[in-house]
């Protein structure tokens, strides 16, 4: 809606990002705070039943969000994340550090 050409879930980039803006260089990637450990209240709970296995199975995410985002940061992507809580808002933000991207590029 904001005018921007984009792809979707592109997978000849580490992580497969969801959203990849090639022309500005962006990867995006919409994450649930559960499954990726965000510090909000629903990826900060954890669950009851059988607790050992989703501390870890979540840690190993994390770990690797932190992996594949130092990596499109070395191919000189830069990397969003727009969390599950604060979609709309976490959009609208990357809408504008893009337009900003735009205008520098004249």
């Amino acid at each position: 809606r904001a005018g921007f050409r984009y792809r979707l879930n592109c997978s000849n980039l580490p992580g497969t990002p969801d959203i990849v803006l090639k022309r500005y260089k962006t990867a995006v990637f919409v994450n649930g705070c559960f499954w990726h450990k965000h510090t909000c209240a629903r990826g900060s709970r954890n669950p009851t039943a059988n607790s050992e296995y989703w501390s870890a199975k979540r840690a190993r995410n994390a770990a690797r969000d932190r992996r594949t985002q130092a990596a499109l940061r070395r191919q000189g992507w830069s990397v969003y994340t727009v969390w599950e809580c604060n979609l709309t808002d976490g959009a609208n933000r990357i809408i504008k550090l893009l337009r900003a991207k735009e205008s520098v590029r004249g």
